[in-house]
């Protein structure tokens, strides 16, 4: 029975990156696409921990955690640039 949801929840969640990717490529604005690439880091994490539970293991535990930092840094710094133009703030003296 966990196996058989566990395989219909990873299909659902493919088809969630797989839109959220075409919102990537078709977002009209810069903000959607940020959204939809943080989405796209969440679905993964999701994906991954759903694979652990199907193989009893905790061998990824350390990939889900860098894809959510690397999400985050990424969100920060596109939500930065949206908001100045600028990702990385230099001091000119």
């Amino acid at each position: 029975m966990l196996q058989t949801s566990a395989t219909i929840v990873l299909v659902l969640m493919s088809l969630s990156i797989l839109i959220c990717f075409t919102r990537v490529l078709k977002g009209p604005t810069l903000s959607d696409r940020v959204v939809a690439l943080d989405t796209i880091g969440i679905n993964l994490i999701g994906f991954i921990g759903i694979i652990m539970i199907i193989q009893e293991t905790v061998a990824y535990a350390e990939v889900i955690l860098v894809i959510a930092i690397l999400a985050f840094i990424g969100t920060i710094a596109l939500a930065k640039f949206i908001e100045g133009g600028v990702v990385l703030d230099r001091d000119r003296r």
